[in-house]
């Protein structure tokens, strides 16, 4: 069955055409600057097309991806017929969506009530959901959210200890995020390990946003991401978990409301707040001969290490850890440093693998001996989510 995966954010759209009998990928679409001055759109099939378009909205930058999927000269099916199915990612619509669901006018009504879960990405997914209703009412659309996968956490893992009306009537407590990509890891690691009844793994999704997930029996069991995906280790330009009383501290210092600050928390801080300029680890393994750069490095390193301790505790123990995502599939640099010093856990890491193997790969780099096995495994939530998909539609 032929899946279009929509991840539609407030100015982008991310479309992967995909056959979900072999995860075959058509075509990857980009759409950048939408609603803003000099939009394109990123076309990738054998060949990777740049093209220039007006997109003032939304709508545009679909049909403009649906009418180059139907090309007849770079187009890769003849008609928007053979798409049986779109799949949405969605971060986070709460408890009661704790499912992947398919979407009609009255799923959608509803989902529009739990737009405060995720602000920052909830309005743009149900925006792309709208479009793709409009432009192929045929097709139907399935939701896939990012938490389902986390809503197997007991409830000693998901609450806070916080007076307990704020979760009984406003439903705040941790909900995670990433589900999708932490989902895709525990499926392939029943590939790759057997049965995962009693088997304990700690996926580590490390990129630009990054989430750590304790995984026993093949379900999660905790998370580091919390009410939202600003809690947890150091990325990119979030902070990761901090002292809720920093928050009035900052608002005096710089005279800033509340808004401000979490944007503060969300935007400027991370790799980026302690660099000053930085927020890529590229960029910081580049540089790590300046002193603010290596603090960085050494913050996010020490908080992966926290919380796979913590997981392993949580777990009694631990027989995998997962590196996956931009950073943990492809830096060498953090791998290595999360690993370092573990043996008491159980982990002895082989540094050579780690700098040899190639990249793109399921890649071991743990030495024969190891208790603790140490794998890369690249991650594919838009697989997860066509999957998804396509067993909700068939």
């Amino acid at each position: 069955m032929k899946v279009l995966v929509v991840n539609s954010g407030s100015s982008s759209l991310k479309a992967q055409l995909m056959e979900t009998s072999n995860g075959k990928v058509f075509a990857k679409i980009y759409c950048q600057r939408i609603g803003l001055d000099k939009p394109f759109m990123e076309y990738k099939t054998s060949e990777k097309r740049v093209i220039e378009a007006p997109m003032p909205t939304h709508k545009e930058a679909f049909q403009l991806a649906l009418n180059t999927l139907t090309d007849k000269s770079i187009g890769v099916i003849k008609s928007l017929d053979e798409i049986k199915a779109v799949g949405h990612r969605m971060v986070n619509f709460g408890e009661k969506y704790n499912q992947s669901i398919i979407v009609d006018k009255r799923v959608l009504k509803d989902l529009e009530k739990f737009i405060h879960f995720a602000p920052l990405h909830n309005p743009a997914a149900l925006l792309g959901v709208k479009v793709c209703m409009e432009l192929m009412p045929k097709v139907k659309n399935v939701a896939v959210f990012d938490t389902a996968f986390h809503s197997t956490m007991p409830e000693k893992a998901y609450m806070y200890a916080i007076p307990y009306e704020l979760y009984s009537k406003n439903k705040i407590r941790r909900y995670g995020a990433h589900g999708t990509s932490h989902r895709y890891i525990a499926m392939k690691c029943k590939e790759l390990f057997g049965n995962l009844k009693g088997k304990k793994i700690i996926s580590c999704h490390i990129g630009s946003g990054s989430s750590i997930c304790a995984i026993k029996d093949g379900v999660c069991v905790d998370t580091s991401m919390g009410y939202t995906p600003l809690a947890g280790v150091v990325m990119g330009t979030r902070s990761g978990d901090i002292d809720a009383s920093v928050l009035k501290a900052i608002m005096e210092a710089k005279n800033l409301n509340i808004d401000q600050v979490t944007n503060l928390l969300n935007k400027e801080s991370g790799l980026l707040g302690v660099t000053g300029k930085y927020s890529d680890m590229r960029d910081i393994d580049a540089h790590l001969d300046e002193p603010r750069v290596k603090l960085a490095f050494d913050l996010l390193v020490y908080s992966i290490k926290k919380y796979i301790g913590a997981y392993a505790a949580a777990m009694n123990g631990v027989d995998y850890i997962i590196f996956t995502a931009g950073v943990g599939e492809n830096d060498e640099l953090v791998r290595e440093a999360v690993c370092k010093d573990m043996e008491y856990l159980g982990v002895e890491f082989d540094s050579k693998i780690n700098k040899t193997a190639p990249r793109g790969t399921i890649q071991e780099f743990s030495k024969k001996t190891s208790r603790v096995k140490v794998y890369r495994i690249p991650t594919d939530e838009e697989y997860m989510i066509a999957l998804d998909t396509a067993s909700l539609v068939k």
